[in-house]
């Protein structure tokens, strides 16, 4: 078998730098891909956080005057990850998130920052480093997305190229007057090319200059299509909807193991389903026990707690469920949220919990060690989203004993299966799914849910149903590698 050379170009990578699923795919999926024969290298922006990682560099190319500023491309390794950093510290050694500034702004340069990203990246593409020239380019949303542009302007042999979408509602908009600054040329802005309603669109030229484009789930590849879930961009994927697909991610099952889980008390095992209704199950309580503890909630082995991790927006659905709170306090049930984002929510969540201590508690931020022990003391974890392109949290529940609750949309359609679902997919019942997302049909199914678990039997099984699905890189990954092959193997001039 061929190998295969892959640069990867993304804003964000797991363990390096995280703000959200982006990092978490971008750091999986090329260790993921070794056993195929498929070697990646990722082009990453030099954060500070990034630098700090590093062990040993290699400085390969020398970018005077790069987008405002001197600027070096390094080598690296780290964390098994194969890396070009872009260490250009006029755009990238500032403090907090990677996007914002500390006040919670867009940095007001991002275009020059993530252009700059994408023009090293096509440098990269076309042979500025001998030692490594990709058969494919694989940019991850907006911000490496110009690099297939930059790409396509050269009028040079290139690399197939694949544009993967996490989340269309993002798509790197910018004024018309930045054109030079980009270094695009003038015939660039044209519908044929960088042009979007009047600006410059950085997600719209890499749809449109791609050889394939994927998006994370199959349903969410359906959902985009629309006027509505393609938030402006409908028209241009329905035009290309024979080079789209949606692969399902996968989760890092050596990062999410109950198995030696050091977040946990109480491991167990998560593939060997005949541990389960004994050792595994024993555990799993001691965890609850854990998790009530340490979030001052009621230590109730009976009560139903339902967790939720992740951003605190009406995207994700928490208003609807602050909603359902008569229904989920009422019924006996208990409540541990973690996350932040909106900052109303925030303050309804917060009020929540000073109402009710023992049963609704709030963390805002993020905590990778709570994360884990909601993972695995909650009960049930709630992904109420109006729209989600694949969603990770549901994966980590199945793989934690933990039954996901999701709505119907985009990955948790596709990645989670309900009773009503079972005669028509052949599958076992893995989860609760509710449509449409109205705080009525929420509080439906958590009452569906929440009977469930009190039938101690029929709760177990579905548990062991999650326990057993295959939730890692795996699958994705084979489907990753047929469609780089695919690329590869065609003729240069249907790339083109």
């Amino acid at each position: 078998m061929k190998s295969i050379r892959v640069l990867s170009v993304a804003s964000e990578i797991f363990p390096l730098i995280k703000t959200g699923g982006l990092a978490d795919v971008t750091g999986a999926l090329p260790i993921a891909l070794k056993p195929e024969g498929i070697e990646v290298r990722t082009v990453v922006p030099g954060y500070p956080g990034v630098m700090m990682s590093l062990g040993s560099v290699e400085g390969v190319l020398h970018l005077p005057d790069f987008f405002g500023g001197d600027a070096r491309l390094l080598r690296a390794t780290s964390c098994e990850l194969g890396l070009f950093v872009l260490d250009a510290p006029h755009l990238f050694a500032r403090p907090g998130n990677p996007y914002l500034t500390p006040e919670g702004a867009d940095w007001p340069d991002n275009a020059l920052r993530f252009a700059a990203l994408s023009r090293v990246a096509a440098d990269i593409a076309l042979g500025a480093v001998p030692s490594f020239v990709p058969d494919i380019v694989h940019a991850h949303d907006w911000h490496a997305a110009p690099t297939l542009a930059y790409l396509h302007y050269s009028k040079r042999r290139r690399p197939a190229t694949v544009m993967t979408v996490h989340n269309i509602a993002y798509q790197g908009v910018f004024p018309r007057e930045m054109l030079a600054a980009l270094g695009l040329p003038e015939d660039s802005f044209s519908v044929h090319g960088v042009e979007y309603y009047g600006q410059i669109g950085f997600l719209k030229a890499g749809l449109y200059f791609a050889d394939r484009i994927t998006t994370i789930s199959p349903t969410y590849a359906k959902e985009i299509l629309s006027d509505e879930g393609g938030v402006g961009l409908g028209g241009l994927l329905r035009d290309r909807c024979s080079d789209l697909s949606g692969i399902t991610n996968g989760i890092d099952i050596s990062v999410w193991d109950p198995a030696t889980d050091p977040h946990i008390p109480g491991c167990f095992y998560a593939d060997m389903p005949s541990c389960f209704e004994a050792e595994a199950l024993k555990n799993r309580a001691v965890n609850k026990v854990a998790l009530q503890r340490r979030l001052g909630l009621r230590p109730a082995p009976d009560a139903f707690l339902l967790g939720i991790i992740g951003q605190l927006s009406t995207e994700k659905g928490i208003d609807l469920l602050l909603d359902t709170l008569p229904t989920i306090v009422g019924e006996g049930m208990q409540l541990a949220i973690l996350g932040s984002g909106d900052r109303g929510l925030q303050y309804r969540c917060r009020a929540a919990a000073q109402a009710d201590p023992e049963r609704v508690s709030v963390s805002i931020g993020y905590d990778e060690g709570l994360a884990h022990l909601i993972q695995a003391g909650a009960d049930a974890v709630v992904v109420p989203s109006r729209f989600e392109p694949c969603g990770l949290t549901q994966l980590c529940a199945l793989r934690y004993g933990t039954v996901p609750i999701v709505s119907r949309v985009g990955g948790l359609e596709d990645s989670v299966v309900d009773a009503g679902d079972v005669a028509v997919t052949g599958g076992r019942q893995t989860g609760f799914k509710f449509a449409p997302v109205t705080a009525e049909h929420l509080a439906d199914v958590l009452l569906r849910a929440c009977a469930t678990f009190h039938d101690v039997a029929a709760w177990r099984r579905i548990q062991r149903n999650g326990m057993s699905t295959d939730v890692s890189w795996r699958n994705p990954a084979s489907r990753y590698a047929d469609l780089f092959r695919g690329l590869v193997e065609m003729p240069q001039e249907q790339v083109a």
